[in-house]
């Protein structure tokens, strides 16, 4: 039976607009260009794990509407499963406001619409094929319950958990004890790291310390990525940090997601080299952020060989501040 990856999560549709620089408060300003497309953490890493080869089922709640048309029809296009996205009456398709400065950098508003309809009747009806070797990613643009509660019916069907805590959050009801693998950014590894009393003694300015930290105060896996600095990941004591791959960047929407999404299908498929997966999803979001738009800028697996090529897969390990060469690390799922 082929390993699949099932992402719990949210879709929305992305209006993207270009603007010289963000608007300050009571200041308006002229957008250059807008774009509507499909997206939300939910569909775009399940678009990116399917990109990158793996067999995708999303579940989730998309509205009545055109922009849930528009987005159900995207993930169809890029070979994810979809018949597990319920349609939630009465309310429109989750939007996200995208404001992009030049340079690539980005704001974003959500509107959760039908994201904060999806239930846990949806979850188990979605997740009852899951079995042991399968792969279940999370994020946090639905219901903090329903997120929690994906990962316990998961974690007792031998399922592998990723949570992508993202946006961060403001309280510990996601952080379970169900969690195999926690991906965030610099931002959010420092709300987990305060919210489970990690970042003791810390200045916050300490990737690799932190990671650990919060590693032993969850008991999983942490992935930290720190942007062009690259990403921090602990397997026990060792603190390994991989490489960015440095391009210009023009839109950094989706560039965490397809990070994430390549990081599951990597692991679905049983890559025992967890800094080498670590590289493959750098260089794949090295190639989201030189195109624009969300969805639309992922990149399959055959286009990221280039952006790969130039980066460093060797990295250094860190265990109580001795640095050296990496060993072959494997992520290990809990019973």
């Amino acid at each position: 039976m082929p390993t699949t990856v099932f992402v719990v999560g949210s879709l929305n549709a992305d209006q993207l607009l270009e603007v010289p620089a963000f608007p300050a408060a009571g200041e308006t300003v002229l957008a250059s260009d807008v774009l509507i497309t499909a997206g939300g953490k939910g569909g775009n890493q399940a678009v990116a794990a399917s990109r990158a080869g793996a067999t995708v089922v999303m579940i989730g709640a998309l509205g009545d509407d055109a922009h849930g048309r528009l987005v159900r029809r995207a993930l169809t296009e890029s070979g994810v499963d979809t018949g597990w996205v319920v349609t939630a009456d009465g309310t429109h398709t989750g939007t996200a406001v995208v404001a992009v400065e030049a340079g690539g950098e980005n704001r974003i508003i959500v509107a959760s619409g039908a994201n904060a309809r999806l239930s846990r009747e949806d979850v188990e009806s979605g997740l009852a094929g899951a079995a042991p070797g399968d792969l279940v990613l999370l994020q946090l643009e639905t219901p903090v319950a329903v997120v929690a509660h994906a990962a316990r019916f998961a974690k007792e069907r031998g399922a592998t958990v990723v949570l992508n805590a993202a946006p961060a959050p403001a309280d510990t009801g996601c952080l379970t004890t169900d969690i195999d693998l926690l991906v965030v950014n610099e931002v959010e590894m420092r709300a987990v790291a305060a919210l489970v009393g990690a970042d003791e003694g810390s200045d916050g300015r300490d990737a690799a310390g932190t990671v650990l930290t919060t590693s032993r105060a969850l008991d999983c896996v942490v992935v930290c990525t720190t942007g062009a600095d690259g990403a921090y990941v602990n397997v026990g004591d060792r603190v390994i940090h991989i490489p960015a791959v440095q391009v210009t960047a023009v839109d950094t929407t989706a560039a965490g997601d397809t990070y994430t999404g390549y990081l599951a299908a990597a692991l679905a498929r049983g890559e025992s080299d967890l800094p080498a997966a670590l590289a493959t999803a750098s260089a794949a979001a090295a190639v989201t952020v030189t195109r624009r738009g969300a969805m639309a800028s992922i990149p399959y697996a055959d286009e990221i060989g280039e952006a790969h090529a130039t980066s460093d897969t060797t990295g250094t390990t860190r265990t109580t501040g001795t640095t050296g060469t990496t060993d072959i690390t494997e992520l290990t799922t809990k019973g």
